[in-house]
């Protein structure tokens, strides 16, 4: 009999040695990630320097203001506070997957007191003190799969918690900037307010000498009015930004301390790494990833329940009431060992293998499609860098042109040189080519800030 359960026991052993496995990482697509930003057909052929996502963010947001920023949303944002509770959560069910592996214990003391009504009767008092201990013998892997997966789960929260802290960084540096941004175009607005301003009055000054008609001045009147309302709307805009950025604080909204716009110093040179390594500094990727190890440990899992479930009981009882002898106490021993085998189970530990191996699939094409999404936000970064870039170069041209195009306009029209409307369209065009200027300029940054999120940044 020894050798037949031997025999049996070792056969099992060595049908379910898969159940033991690891995850290890599968194939998966993560050549020609990122487009060029030149080239229409090539892909990037990125190098191997550090990877732009992995520096700390205070190597790449550097203004002092926009750090301390920074640091109070870290320490006071409620979704990452709730992220952090989220890991703290999933310690405490690793913890419990942990101790799985050890028997359970319980106690149970009782006692009776008894006597019978009757002349000289004698009380009769009882106790037992019994204790029971139950260990489930894992020897076809399920509780280490279940433990397992509860590890990799816990990485998964952390990965969130990462990501969490990474889009509140990002999430502050864009506001700040576009803080900045909304300062330059209030100034160039009251610049140009000024201006315009002058060549209403220098129309007045016209009309009054017989050279302008009462339309010249009424149209100059009319751009001194529109200029008016654009600083209107972007003060309007300074506020609904510095309440956003507050919230992001974790405070009531109220006014941001900042620095000047094109004060700002940010990385101009970037390397993205290469192919899946480029992205295995992102969280939200990870985590991906750690959810499709979760299902490779739930396929286990559900493989083992095949398996027969072999559970050892012990149990141990002090008393004084042993048959017919009452004093005094004695222990009580015994243990038993069992073994399940489940034969018809209604198909359910057929289908639970199914869902759970359909489960795993749908989390490898989740894990796929992730990478190719964030491949495609690098691309995407990349291209709105390089075009802010060549917009900006662009646009400052034309603000050359137009700021001389104004000066000569003005003076044409003393002269009679040129019309009136010459003038108001001089100027117009020149205030939106400087609002485009320090928009594009905008976009140049918060293309640095989105690259780097791409990246992963923001974890250190």
């Amino acid at each position: 009999m020894n050798k037949i359960l031997t025999l049996a026991i070792g056969s099992l052993l060595m049908v379910s040695c898969g159940l033991y496995d690891k995850y290890e990482r599968p194939d998966v697509n993560a050549t020609g990630l990122i487009r060029d930003v030149v080239s229409d057909v090539d892909t990037l052929q990125l190098n191997t320097d550090p990877n732009f996502g992995q520096l700390p963010w205070r190597e790449v947001f550097t203004d002092p203001l926009l750090q301390g920023l920074i640091e109070t949303a870290l320490e006071n944002n409620t979704d990452l506070r709730n992220a952090a509770l989220n890991v703290k959560m999933m310690e405490d069910m690793l913890k419990v997957a942990k101790l799985a592996f050890l028997p359970g214990v319980a106690i149970a003391p009782t006692g009776t007191i008894s006597r019978v009504m009757t002349d000289g009767a004698t009380t009769s008092k009882t106790y037992q003190l019994p204790i029971s201990a139950s260990w489930n013998v894992d020897l076809f892997g399920n509780i280490l799969s279940q433990k397992r997966a509860a590890q990799v789960q816990l990485l998964a929260t952390k990965d969130y918690q990462v990501a969490v802290q990474t889009q509140i960084i990002c999430g502050i540096a864009n506001l700040y900037y576009t803080l900045m941004m909304l300062d330059e175009q209030q100034a160039i607005v009251t610049d140009m307010e000024g201006l315009v301003k002058e060549t209403w009055e220098m129309m007045k000054l016209q009309m009054q000498l017989g050279r302008a008609r009462s339309t010249s001045v009424q149209s100059a009147e009319a751009s001194y009015y529109q200029i008016q309302a654009q600083a209107v709307d972007i003060r309007r805009q300074i506020r609904e930004t510095e309440n956003a950025l507050s919230l992001l604080l974790g405070e009531a909204g109220h006014r941001i301390d900042r620095g000047s716009f094109y004060d700002q110093s940010l990385p101009e040179k970037f390397s993205a790494g290469v192919g899946i390594e480029l992205l295995s500094n992102r969280a939200d990727v990870h985590a991906a990833e750690m959810a499709l190890a979760q299902c490779f440990y739930d396929v286990e899992s559900a493989r083992s329940k095949f398996y027969p479930n072999i559970t050892i009981t012990g149990n141990a009882a002090f008393t004084n009431n042993l048959g017919a002898i009452v004093n005094p106490g004695k222990w009580l021993l015994s243990a038993v060992g069992s073994l399940t085998q489940p034969i018809f189970q209604h198909g359910q530990i057929v289908a639970g293998l199914k869902v759970a191996q359909a489960k795993q699939e749908q989390a490898f094409n989740t894990w796929q499609a992730l990478i190719l999404k964030a491949g495609n936000e690098v691309s995407n970064a990349l291209l709105a860098y390089n075009s802010s870039q060549e917009r900006s170069e662009l646009d400052q041209k034309q603000v050359d042109v137009l700021t001389k195009n104004v000066e000569d306009t003005r003076q044409l029209y003393t002269s009679k040189g040129s019309s009136y409307l010459e003038v108001i369209s001089a100027q117009s065009s020149l205030l939106n080519a400087r609002i485009s200027k320090v928009t594009d300029d905008l976009k140049k940054m918060q293309a640095v800030v989105s690259l780097y999120q791409a990246l992963g940044g923001g974890s250190k």
